[in-house]
Order: C-alpha cells, then sequence, then structure tokens
C-alpha cells in the first residue's frame, strides 16, 4: 500500500484580511496560510502591503476587516504582547537591540522578557544552553562579550534574529533581515535560516531576490494588499504577471 504523505498542520491562517488607510486599501481581502516546518517568503514591490500584513498579525495594526489565526485560534486585533506570547516573534527591518549591552546581555534580555538584566546571575541551564547555543549558530559566540553598538550592521541583523529566537518562538517573522548586508553576510544568512528552517516555521519579507531563490521553499508574491502569485521560486520567476510588477508594467 503506497504512504499517505504528512501533511503538516496550519500555523497561521488570515482570511479576507483588510486594512485601509485613508481611504488606501494597504491590504485588500488578502487570503494566506502557512504550515508548520514552511520557510516561507513574501516578495512584492514597495507599497504591496508586505510590512502591514506582519504588523496586523503581531496585533500592532487591528485590520479593517478579517480574521488571523494561530493555530487554529482566532487572534484577531490580540494585543502584541499577548501575540508574542503565543509564540509569535519578529524581527523589524531596523536592527532593534540594546547598543549599551554587550551581545549576550542582549539575548538574556530578550529570553527573560521582564526579569531583564536580572536573568545575567539567576538564569538557569536551560537558559544558558539555549543563549549559548544562539550566539554559535550567529557566528557571534566570539563578540558576546562586546557592546552591541560596536558590532557591523550585518552582525546586528543577526543579533536582533538571536534575540527574536531566545524567546522561543514557534514562528518567526523576519522583516528584511539581509538589508543592508555585504554579499558574505548574506551568504552566511542563507546559510542561518537555513539552519533555521529545520525546526521553526518562518515567513521572511524580502527584495533580495537571489536570496530568496536560495532559501525560500514557497514564495508568496504580494501586489496592492493582495497575493498575485504563490508557488516555488521557479514557477514564480516564469508568472508574467509577477514580471509586469517588478519591470513597472502593470496598470
Amino acid at each position: 500500500m503506497a504512504s499517505v504523505p504528512v501533511v503538516e498542520p496550519q500555523v497561521l491562517v488570515v482570511r479576507g484580511l483588510r486594512r485601509r488607510f485613508a481611504g488606501l486599501e494597504a491590504l485588500d481581502g488578502l487570503d494566506l496560510s502557512v504550515r508548520r516546518g514552511e520557510l516561507l517568503a513574501i516578495i512584492g514591490p514597495n507599497g504591496a502591503g508586505k510590512s502591514t500584513l506582519f504588523n496586523v498579525i503581531t496585533g500592532l495594526l487591528p485590520p479593517t476587516a478579517g480574521t488571523v489565526e494561530l493555530d487554529g485560534r482566532d487572534v484577531t486585533g490580540t494585543p502584541p504582547h499577548r501575540i508574542a506570547r503565543l509564540g509569535v516573534g519578529r524581527k523589524f527591518q531596523v536592527p532593534n537591540v540594546f547598543e549599551g549591552l554587550s551581545v549576550r546581555q542582549n539575548l538574556v534580555v530578550a529570553a527573560r522578557g521582564r526579569d531583564g538584566i536580572r536573568g545575567l546571575l539567576g538564569r538557569d541551564r536551560a537558559d544558558r544552553d539555549r543563549i549559548e547555543g544562539i550566539l554559535q549558530r550567529l557566528h557571534l559566540d566570539e563578540k558576546a562579550h562586546i557592546v552591541a553598538s560596536e558590532l557591523s550592521h550585518g552582525e546586528r541583523q543577526w543579533l536582533e534574529i538571536g534575540a527574536v529566537l531566545a524567546s522561543d518562538p514557534r514562528l518567526l517573522l523576519l522583516d528584511e533581515p539581509t538589508a543592508g548586508m555585504t554579499m558574505r553576510e548574506t551568504r552566511m544568512t542563507e546559510d542561518l535560516l537555513r539552519t533555521l528552517s529545520e525546526g521553526h516555521t518562518i515567513v521572511v519579507i524580502e527584495h533580495n531576490v537571489r536570496f530568496v531563490r536560495e532559501v525560500a521553499r514557497r514564495v508568496v508574491v504580494m501586489h496592492r494588499g493582495r497575493v498575485l502569485a504563490d508557488g516555488p521560486i521557479s514557477q514564480i520567476e516564469r508568472d508574467e504577471r509577477v514580471r509586469d510588477v517588478y519591470l513597472g508594467r502593470s496598470a
């Protein structure tokens, strides 16, 4: 008897999502689902609604209409701190780290939440092991004692990814993780995301199509607040509608 393929449950489902700003539909009835273990890339021109989508998912913006579900639970309009407690971690476009703290201290603060710096001495073995593991993954273990302000731009991007990981999320939302990186740093970030995808569900917004080609198993193209195309990168790159959007030929 032929084996039946295992279909992973959906971690995130958005239905009919709308967000209006002064008459402008930033999200226009968007539908999207993400299965457990997926590494999904969202691409699209500026103004397509990509960051607005992340803002609505994480509770920073309430939707005008539509629903957001996490693991089958309706979380539409739930405040950001509660969304975070449900296991959603987000990295923003611009690195947002504590510049006066060391690399390790940044991760401790992220791991311990409200405990903050008090966790430096009081954290348990599981916390310490997780933080040391993150430092090694990020290639920052040799710079763990350095204050964040002394890191390069790319290293600060990694540190913010590490801060998201330190909170032990079930869903990672990464907004332009390679922005401003050198080619070498971008390649290292590709390796990092491949490793992370083995144990996490990841949705990444990215403009670097070469990066997307290297890491994403599925690509969604957004345009004018809607999903224009959805599939593997090979299919996306052959789609004439996508070419029109990126070449500016769409009306």
